[in-house]
């Protein structure tokens, strides 16, 4: 089971709230338990714009995570900056922390993040080697 880090900004945040309610329910799935400690989660949710003044605070939180971690980067603004091409916004978290999956949409709707959940759930049970995951990520890190 997953503990996620919600790090919400905007209004997928508001959005992101509806999977924590009884009618999505995602605590069948092990992730009742959202957490806004970083050194106690295991998954980063980048919910809404990210302005580059944000960035640093962003990319603070993901180092203060312990490994293994994952990031899902929730809606169009995260993923690309969304409809906000100017000099304050970030165009994608990519650029400053690595991504393992991108969720589509503004915003995306709870049974999209649940599919994404649920593929998260299985592409770590399909990874074979840890190491050369990690190694993937901090060559990664080191170009940035």
């Amino acid at each position: 089971s997953l503990w996620p880090l919600p790090f919400a900004t905007s209004c997928c945040g508001i959005e992101f709230m509806s999977t924590m309610s009884s009618d999505k329910d995602i605590s069948r799935f092990g992730a009742e338990r959202p957490s806004f400690s970083p050194r106690q989660s295991d998954l980063l949710i980048v919910l809404g714009t990210i302005t580059h003044k944000m960035a640093p605070v962003l990319k603070r939180i993901y180092d203060q995570m312990a490994e293994p971690k994952w990031v899902i980067s929730h809606g169009a603004c995260a993923s690309s900056g969304g409809i906000y091409n100017t000099y304050s916004v970030l165009q994608g978290i990519d650029h400053i922390i690595p991504v393992d999956l991108y969720l589509a949409g503004c915003p995306p709707r709870p049974e999209a993040y649940m599919d994404a959940f649920m593929e998260l759930q299985r592409r770590i049970q399909n990874e074979s080697l840890m190491k050369s995951r990690t190694e993937a990520r901090h060559k990664l890190l080191a170009k940035a």
